[in-house]
Formats: structure tokens, sequence, C-alpha cells
């Protein structure tokens, strides 16, 4: 992009009459992403069971890689050698890299907290410790030369109790983010989020955002979510958060994949969402369709000669049957393969199809189809039913 000190141009292009869906084109260095997006996880630079180049065939846009693994192996001398993990993994589309934050919640029991960053004991053989700081945070960063890089921010699971550990939290994800910021080097083609936190404090969420969106910054992320807390919880600080974020730029909820989480939370006015859900439950041999998954280990597919889905164009569903998979899933690595390219396409459909029905003004009929197909005995959880009302879309 030739834009300067603006790598991210964010274009509204159609909005949801009655919900806070929307359309937008988020021009990025590495080209131009379609919102509401999902991002599959390539944790250290590749998709498992998935090339780059097919990727590209299926028209994914933007892919996310993990900070702290890629700054474990391969580390930043040999990024930088390689010229940034585009290079690394011949992928030529647009990256995004979480912060290693998480990786306080998911390796707690390794990981320190302090203000000065995380101490981790390292998953490398060596068993070494690592420290990440915000400033090391984003020099791994601009090493790999994601689109979009998040800060390093303080992360609490959301069913911790301790409010004043939340509070904590909040006002050093804000201190952490000013040191983020002044050691981004690569403002010029690098985009740097910063994640409002508070769990489920709606006035420390407020207190988040207010600190956040003071900063000059090109989107903002939700953070701290999908961490065990019920769905009542989940949808009404999603349904805050992007009520308190400027409306002008990208919204991005972390980790949610679900699709039904999905559905509700584009109504909900979300843009960019990540999840590892749908790689990962292609290696456990589960197919996603549109109600729910399948479980092709399941004996009642053994003589099943029905694709996976026969609505989907997929490689998958075009050539090979529910009983063939059914056959290799789990124990042969190509059923990975398989069923990767499969849910990975289901994904994009999915949210194709929610850009559509906005763009021809009918998403609250898409998601009322949606729903029946999940729930075709109309017993929606109550859950859905109030999220949803919330926006004025109402399921009978």
């Amino acid at each position: 992009m030739n834009v300067k000190n603006k790598p991210l141009l964010f274009t509204i292009l159609a909005e949801c009459n009655s919900s806070k869906a929307r359309v937008s084109k988020m021009q990025l260095p590495h080209g131009v992403v379609d919102t509401p997006v999902f991002m599959p996880v390539g944790t250290q630079g590749t998709l498992k069971g998935i090339l780059p180049e097919q990727l590209e065939k299926l028209d994914l846009q933007i892919m996310l890689a993990n900070t702290y693994h890629l700054g474990t192996k391969p580390g930043v001398d040999i990024l930088k050698k390689a010229g940034g993990l585009h290079k690394f993994m011949n992928w030529n589309r647009n990256l995004l890299t979480d912060s290693g934050g998480f990786q306080m919640v998911s390796l707690l029991k390794l990981a320190e907290i302090t203000e000065e960053g995380v101490k981790f004991q390292s998953l490398n053989e060596q068993k070494s410790e690592v420290m990440l700081t915000p400033e090391h945070s984003i020099e791994i960063q601009n090493a790999i030369g994601a689109d979009i890089i998040m800060q390093l921010d303080d992360v609490v699971k959301t069913t911790n109790p301790d409010k004043e550990r939340i509070e904590v939290s909040v006002h050093r994800t804000t201190r952490w983010l000013d040191r983020c910021l002044s050691a981004h080097q690569r403002e010029q083609d690098q985009n740097l989020f910063p994640i409002v936190q508070g769990t489920l404090y709606e006035d420390l969420r407020k207190i988040s955002a207010k600190d956040l969106i003071q900063r000059e910054v090109n989107g903002y992320a939700i953070g701290g979510l999908s961490g065990g807390e019920s769905k009542e919880e989940f949808w009404r600080i999603v349904h805050l958060c992007t009520d308190l974020l400027p409306k002008d730029k990208p919204r991005y909820l972390m980790g949610v994949g679900f699709a039904t989480d999905l559905v509700v939370c584009c109504a909900l006015g979300v843009d960019m969402f990540d999840c590892v859900f749908p790689t990962r439950t292609a290696r456990f041999g589960c197919g996603l369709v549109m109600n729910g998954q399948l479980n092709l280990r399941s004996k009642k597919y053994e003589k099943d000669f029905k694709p996976i889905d026969e609505e989907c164009e997929c490689d998958t569903c075009q050539k090979y049957t529910r009983a063939y998979l059914h056959c290799i899933v789990t124990v042969i690595p190509v059923a990975c393969h398989l069923l990767t390219i499969h849910n990975v396409t289901f994904q994009l459909r999915l949210m194709k199809g929610i850009r559509n029905s906005i763009t021809q003004g009918n998403f609250p009929k898409f998601v009322a189809d949606f729903m029946l197909k999940n729930y075709p005995d109309k017993n929606y959880p109550k859950w859905i039913k109030e999220s949803l009302s919330t926006v004025n879309i109402n399921l009978h």
C-alpha cells in the first residue's frame, strides 16, 4: 500500500437495518479482507493439514499465527533472515499475529506475571525460561511482519472471581499498550490493535474501552472471553463492547469460532473472529455442517456414500464419501487434510452467506433460517433468543 502511515483502510459497505451487523472492506498491505471474516489459526506459521496454495485456492484472505510459539521456534533471528513470516511460510496474503498474552491463561502453571511482563517456562527442549515483555512481543511481531499485530495484554481467565486482580489487569493492559506503541517499529505496514479487557465486569470493560480508544490505532480487539463463562455472560459483554468501540474501525472478537456464535456475534456488530476449532475438530475426525458437525468416526457412517455436505463445493465433498472418510479419519494423515479443506471451506461459506445477506438486506431471515436448521423444534436456547432480540431479530 502507498497510503502513508495508514496500512489499514476500513470502509463500511452495507449495514443491517435492524441489528448491528455490517459488511466492510478492509484494505491491508497484503490485500483486501471482506468482513465479517473468520480467520483460521496457523499457530506455528502453518495451518495443520493444508498447504498455503490450497488456502489461496479457497480464497482465504487472512489467517492467524502465534507470536509466543514463533518467538520460541524458529525465533526472531531466523524470521528476520527469512524476510518475515510471509516469505518463510510462502503465504502472500494477510496475516494476523496474537501477542502471546493468551498463553498467560493456557500455560498459567508455567507463567509468572509481573509489571515487566510474563515469565514462561519455555516449551522447547532446553526447558529454559522466556521473558515476554510488551517490547519483546512487538519485536517478535515486527520480525514476523504480520499485517495486524496485537498488543501484549494481561489476560485473566473469565471464571476468575477476583475483581481486584481483574482491575489490575485492565490498567496494566493499558500501560502495556503504551509500551507496545512505543516499541512498534513498523507503523507504515503493520497495524497494532489494542485489546479490551475486564472479563465479565461491565464497569471494568467500560474503563478499558475508554482508555484504549484514546490511543491512535486502526482497530480494536475484544479479549478475555471464550474462557469458560456462560453464553449469557458472553453475549452481554460482546454487545457492550461493540457499543463502546468506534463504529468506523474494525472490531475483532478473539477466540470465537462455533457457527452459532459467529452468527449471533455478527448481529452484535463484530467484524473479525478467529478460533482453532474448525481445524482442530478436523484432526479429531469431525466435519462441519450447517446444523453442527458429523463425527465421522461413528460406525453409522460406515456405509454412508453421501458427501459430508451435499451443498458444499469443496474438493473433499465433490470427490469423497462419508464412508471413505470413516475408514481413514484419525488413522491416516490424508484424512486430516481432507477434513481441514472441508471445515475451512465451511467457515468461509458461512461468513460469505452472512455478508451476502447483510448486503441484500435480509440478514434477519438468514439468522432465522440458520437457527431453524440447528433447532428444528424451535426450542431455541434462551441466550440466543435474548441476544438477538436485543438487536431487533426475533425468533418465533
